[in-house]
């Protein structure tokens, strides 16, 4: 439109104006005044043809690259969408989102963190006896308040904390959030990939710890408890941010899952993957081999099987990040398998059932894959205690087939 507007004006626009600019320029002869309007009229005509041409009309592959180039859908608008749909409720769209709010924090506090000195250790120690890192403290407590301040939210369990926390009867909502703030925080000090893992359980009876004269403390603390431990089955939504070279917020709500990527020139989460689907079968396996002859014979055997060449001459490739969020994200999208079993000295594994084994179950799942403790899958297994551990076997459905005939 610019463009045809433009060579209009270039070669009639001195014209006109000499004629319309003049006082008495209906005196002009007769045919000098019909060119004028003979001139303009083509010449309009001529430009709205230019500009149909160069708005696309009738051309599918502009529309397509309009449509590719402008309608952004971020994650916002996405959970209105699925509340639309009925998918979700709008207290659960209010929760997603303040997890996704807590994680663009996360996110600008370690790209920053080198420079704001929040590497190294806070000097504490969690409840399962690992050291604290700072970040570890701060992202617990950026969780805690964004999910307090939403007022839907009635329980949190995180990894840093020694026991669930009711939120406090002013902000209180109905449900159950279970995380890790920070995965991989001993990735932190050397700038590789971290992430956060989050799960969403339903609305059960709210745990407001409201002491009386004949209870204590100590069973209202079993009142969360009891309601926090559920199976991953229960779960309404999980998902994982991962932080590295792009952040990536990846959700399910049991219809799929999908991936949203953080743009740092808005900072919104975009969709940038619909309907991951992990591949049936990899090429790529991820355990710890450090622990190798802690490990029982058949899982031995099953390794030993992954380095023999395959049927292309090449054997599978073995990739650790030390992050399980990097771990799923790279399975999710290239396929294979993760372990991370339990050992001689770890005899239930080392990964927390509630809050990181579970919701990164339920993902794999929904994306078609599997995951199991190497006799049941894990989504079926009912924590006893908050911060359980369970071995793990993850990833494409083929590979985890084929690592149980192992341990059968």
């Amino acid at each position: 439109m610019v463009a045809a507007t433009a060579t209009w004006s270039y070669q009639n626009h001195t014209f006109s104006n000499f004629l319309s600019s003049s006082p008495n320029s209906n005196l002009f002869p007769l045919h000098l005044r019909c060119l004028k309007r003979q001139s303009l009229t083509s010449d309009v005509t001529a430009a709205r043809i230019r500009c149909k041409a160069a708005l696309g009309v009738g051309s599918t592959e502009t529309k397509l690259q309009k449509k590719s180039q402008y309608d952004i859908e971020n994650l916002t608008i996405w959970l209105l969408k699925q509340e639309q749909a009925g998918n979700i409720d709008a207290e659960l769209t209010i929760v997603l989102s303040s997890i996704s709010l807590a994680c663009k924090q996360i996110a600008s506090l370690l790209q920053r963190s080198s420079i704001i000195n929040l590497t190294g250790a806070h000097g504490t120690i969690n409840i399962q006896g690992e050291d604290q890192k700072k970040l570890d403290v701060i992202s617990n407590e950026l969780f805690c308040n964004c999910l307090r301040s939403c007022g839907r939210t009635g329980i949190i369990a995180s990894e840093e904390e020694d026991v669930p926390v009711a939120v406090e009867e002013t902000y209180s909502g109905n449900y159950i959030v279970v995380f890790d703030p920070i995965d991989g925080s001993a990735n932190i000090d050397i700038s590789l990939t971290t992430g956060s893992i989050f799960g969403i359980y339903g609305p059960d009876e709210q745990c407001l710890v409201d002491i009386d004269d004949n209870s204590t403390l100590d069973q209202e603390k079993q009142k969360c408890v009891t309601s926090v431990c559920q199976p991953g089955s229960n779960l309404l939504a999980a998902g994982y941010c991962l932080y590295s070279s792009s952040v990536v917020f990846t959700l399910s709500i049991g219809k799929g899952v999908f991936a949203f990527t953080l743009d740092p020139s808005h900072g919104e989460f975009v969709l940038t993957h619909e309907n991951i689907e992990i591949p049936k079968l990899g090429k790529i396996y991820s355990f710890n081999e450090g622990n190798y002859d802690l490990w029982d014979e058949k899982l031995k055997k099953y390794l030993s099987h992954l380095r023999l060449p395959g049927s292309n001459g090449k054997p599978y490739s073995g990739r650790y990040i030390g992050c399980l969020v990097g771990e799923i994200h790279r399975m999710l999208l290239y396929g294979g398998i993760y372990g991370n079993p339990k050992n001689k000295n770890s005899k239930n594994g080392n990964l927390r059932l509630l809050y990181e084994c579970a919701p990164m179950s339920y993902l794999v799942e929904q994306a078609g894959g599997k995951a199991t403790d190497g006799h049941q899958r894990i989504l079926d297994i009912k924590p006893e205690e908050v911060h359980q551990r369970t071995p793990i076997f993850i990833g494409s459905p083929d590979e985890v087939e084929k690592l149980q005939t192992f341990l059968a």
